[in-house]
C-alpha cells in the first residue's frame, strides 16, 4: 500500500508483508539495536536558543580575532573575501551544517553519532582525541589571558603604569627600549642613560612588552630541551581556567546553555566598545584602509585561497564533533537548516568586525611610532600579547582599554573551552556501561577530565612551556588533522549511508527539504570533500619545519613527537575500520553490508511515525543485517 509521508515527501510503497514484519524488525531493536536501554535519556535544551548561544561561544573565538584580520591583511586585503566568501558556502556551511543534522538526527554525542554507519565508528574516536588535545592545550591562552587581566585591573586599581609599558623592572634587561629612546638613538646617536651602542640597540633591543611577554610572563628557556621550572603564577591562572569551566559543564546543557549566553553576547559588547574607542584615535582610518585595500594581483596566488580554507575550518571549529554533541541536544524536529546558516554569518561577520578593531588599533599604533603598519601587523599569540598590549598602553586610561580586551580574550576562550569539554563528556558517557549510570557520573567525569588535562597543561607552563604549546597548536589540531576528519565525514554521510537518503532523513526532521537540497548533497558529496582533499595535499607538499620566532628550529625528535600528535586522531578511523571488517564474520560484502547498517536510537521510534520512509526502511536494515536480499527476513 502507498504510505505518504507526513510532511508531503515522496510516498513510499510498502506491502502488508512488510508492516506487519517491521513492528517486529522495530520491537527486536528496542533490545537489541537501540542505544536507550544501557544510557540514560539524551538531555535537551531548556529553550533553543541555548544551542545557538552555545554554538556561538563555541565557534566563534580567538581565531576570530587574533588571525582572520591578518590573513586579510596578508593576502591582498578586500580581495582575501573573494574566496573567503565562495569556499565559506561550498564547504564551510554545508559541513557545519552535515555536523549538527547528524548529531540531532542521531541524538548521540562523539562515537555513538556515527552508529548511521557504525563501520566508521573511529570517527568519533578521532574526534575525541583531537577534543582531548585541543582542551589539553587550547586553555593555557585563557590561562595567559587571563594573568594580563589581573595585571590590567591591578594597574587601574592602583592607578600605576601598565607593568608592560616601561622598562627599570625587575624582568627588564639593559637592553629593553622604549620607542622613543630608540627614536632619539637614530636621529642623534645618543641613548642617554642606557649603557650601549647605537649598534647594539640596532640587533639586539627588546621592547619592554616583547621583555614583559618572553621574561616575566613566560621565563621562557633556550629551547625544547630546557623544560626549566613551573611558573606558580601561570600555574594557579590554569587552574582557575579550569574550575570556571568545569562549573560551566558539570551539569551539562542545563548550565551549558545558560553560560553560553553571557560568552557568546558579551564579548560583542566589548567589541563594540573598542571599536568605538579605536574609530577616534588617530591613524585608525589608515589602519582599516590598509586592512581592505584591496591587492588584485593575489587573486591567483594558491597560498591564498589555502589560507582561505583553512581559516574556515579553524574558524568554525568543523571536524571535532563538539557540534554534532550540541545539535544532538536539539529536539528531533528542531529547524537545525536555519540555524546553521545564521549561525555561519555569524561566525564571518564576526571575523569581518574583529578585523575593523584589531586594525583601527594598529593603525593608531603605526601612526604613535612612526612606522609602517605591515611593521606592527601581527598574527596569533604576537597580536594578543605584543602588539595589542603595546597598543592599548599608548592610550589615555590604558589599563581600563587593556582589561577589556584580555577580558574579551578570556570570554571568547572559555566559551570554545567549556562547548569542546561538553562534546568530550557527553561522547564518554554514551560509552560507559550501564553500570556507571549513577547520579553524580557526569559531575565526576567532568572532574577527572578537567583534572587530566589541567595536569597535561602543567607542561606548557614551565620555562620551556611556549614550545610545547607550540608543538600543540602546530601538529595537534591544525589543518592536517581536520580537514582529514571533515572529508571522511561528508564520505560517509554522502557515499556510505546516502546523500539524498540523508537529506530526506533531514527533510522529515525539520519539516521541509531545503530549497538548495541539491547544491548541498553535491557539496557533501563532491565540493567539501574535493576541497579538503586539495588543501591537505598542498599542507603535505609544502610542509615545513617548526620554528620558534623564526630563530629556533625544533629538534628532529620534537617534529616526531609532532607528527605522532598528528596521527594520534588520524589513524583512529582507518584502525577501527579494519578491526571491525577483521572480526565480522561472512563474506566481504556481507561484513560490508552488516557494518554499514545504521543502528537506529530509542528516540527514532518516538519521533518517526509508523507510516514515514524511517520505518519503512528498517526492512531495508534488517535485510542488510542478514545478508539476504528477499523477503524471508520479515
Amino acid at each position: 500500500m502507498a504510505v505518504p509521508d507526513k510532511d508531503g515527501l515522496e510516498e513510499i510503497m510498502v506491502t502488508k508483508k512488510e508492516k506487519d514484519g517491521l513492528e517486529e524488525v522495530l520491537a527486536t531493536k528496542k533490545t537489541s539495536l537501540v542505544r536507550g536501554d544501557d544510557i540514560p535519556a539524551r538531555q535537551t535544551w531548556s529553550h533553543q536558543l541555548d544551542f545557538v548561544m552555545s554554538c556561538m561561544g563555541f565557534a566563534v573565538g580567538l581565531g576570530n580575532v587574533w588571525r582572520f584580520p591578518y590573513l586579510c591583511y596578508k593576502n591582498g586585503g578586500g580581495v582575501f573575501l573573494i574566496p573567503y566568501l565562495l569556499l565559506v558556502f561550498l564547504a564551510g556551511i554545508p559541513i557545519f551544517f552535515l555536523e549538527i543534522a547528524v548529531g540531532q538526527f542521531m541524538k548521540a554525542g562523539g562515537v555513538k553519532v556515527w552508529d548511521i554507519a557504525p563501520l566508521f565508528n573511529g570517527l568519533g574516536y578521532a574526534s575525541m582525541v583531537l577534543t582531548l588535545l585541543f582542551n589539553t592545550y587550547y586553555i593555557i591562552i585563557i590561562a595567559w589571558s587571563f594573568y594580563y587581566l589581573m595585571a590590567s585591573l591591578s594597574s587601574a586599581f592602583t592607578g600605576s603604569a601598565l607593568p608592560w609599558s616601561t622598562c627599570g623592572n625587575a624582568w627588564n634587561t639593559e637592553m629593553c627600549v622604549l620607542d622613543s629612546s630608540r627614536a632619539k638613538c637614530l636621529l642623534n646617536g645618543t641613548l642617554g642613560n642606557i649603557n650601549a651602542t647605537c649598534e647594539d640597540l640596532a640587533r639586539h633591543a627588546q621592547s619592554p612588552v616583547t621583555e614583559y611577554w618572553e621574561r616575566k610572563v613566560l621565563s621562557i628557556s633556550d629551547g625544547l630541551e630546557q623544560p626549566g621550572m613551573l611558573s606558580w603564577e601561570l600555574t594557579l591562572c590554569l587552574l582557575v581556567a579550569w574550575v570556571i569551566v568545569y562549573f560551566c559543564v558539570w551539569k551539562g546543557v542545563k548550565s551549558v546553555g545558560k553560560v553560553a549566553y553571557f560568552t557568546a553576547m558579551f564579548p560583542y559588547v566589548i567589541l563594540a566598545i573598542l571599536l568605538g574607542r579605536g574609530l577616534t584615535l588617530p591613524g585608525a582610518y589608515e589602519g582599516i584602509v590598509y586592512y581592505l585595500n584591496p591587492d588584485w594581483s593575489k587573486l591567483g596566488d594558491a597560498g591564498m585561497w589555502i589560507d582561505a580554507a583553512t581559516q574556515i575550518f579553524f574558524s568554525y571549529s568543523i571536524g571535532m564533533g563538539a557540534l554534532s554533541v550540541l545539535g544532538g541536544y536539539n529536539r528531533f524536529h528542531y529547524d537545525c537548516h536555519r540555524d546553521a546558516y545564521i549561525l555561519s554569518l555569524i561566525n564571518s561577520g564576526t571575523s569581518f568586525l574583529a578585523g575593523f578593531v584589531v586594525f583601527a588599533i594598529l593603525g593608531f599604533m603605526a601612526n604613535e611610532q612612526g612606522v609602517s603598519i605591515s611593521e606592527v601587523a601581527e598574527s596569533g599569540p604576537g597580536l594578543a600579547f605584543i602588539a595589542y598590549p603595546k597598543a592599548v598602553s599608548m592610550m589615555p586610561g590604558a589599563a581600563i582599554w587593556s582589561a577589556l580586551f584580555f577580558f574579551m580574550l578570556l570570554l571568547l576562550g572559555v566559551g570554545s573551552q567549556f562547548a569542546a569539554v561538553e562534546g568530550f563528556i557527553a561522547a564518554t558517557l554514551d560509552l560507559l556501561p550501564k553500570r556507571f549510570n549513577h547520579r553524580y557520573r557526569r559531575e565526576v567525569l567532568a572532574g577527572l577530565y578537567s583534572l587530566l588535562c589541567f595536569v597535561i597543561g602543567l607542561s606548557m607552563i614551565t620555562e620551556g612551556g611556549l614550545y610545547v604549546f607550540q608543538l600543540y597548536d602546530y601538529y595537534a589540531v591544525t589543518g592536517i588533522t581536520l580537514l582529514w576528519q571533515a572529508s571522511w565525514q561528508c564520505i560517509v554521510v554522502a557515499w556510505v549511508y546516502g546523500a539524498d537518503r540523508f537529506m530526506d532523513d533531514v527533510a522529515h526532521m525539520i519539516g521541509y527539504k531545503p530549497r538548495l537540497a541539491p547544491g548541498i548533497k553535491c557539496c557533501w558529496s563532491f565540493l567539501s570533500p574535493g576541497i579538503c582533499a586539495g588543501v591537505l595535499i598542498f599542507y603535505l607538499v609544502t610542509y615545513t619545519p617548526m620554528t620558534y620566532n623564526n630563530t629556533y628550529v625544533y629538534p628532529w625528535w620534537a617534529e616526531v613527537i609532532g607528527w605522532c600528535l598528528s596521527l594520534s586522531s588520524m589513524v583512529c578511523m582507518p584502525a577501527v575500520l579494519l578491526w571491525k571488517l577483521c572480526h565480522a564474520e561472512g563474506t566481504l560484502k556481507q561484513r560490508w553490508a552488516r557494518l554499514t547498517a545504521p543502528v537506529w536510537g530509542a528516540h527514532h521510534l518516538e519521533d518517526m511515525s509508523p507510516d514515514t520512509e524511517m520505518k519503512s526502511r528498517g526492512i531495508e536494515d534488517k535485510r542488510a543485517l542478514s545478508g539476504k536480499d528477499d523477503e524471508s527476513v520479515v
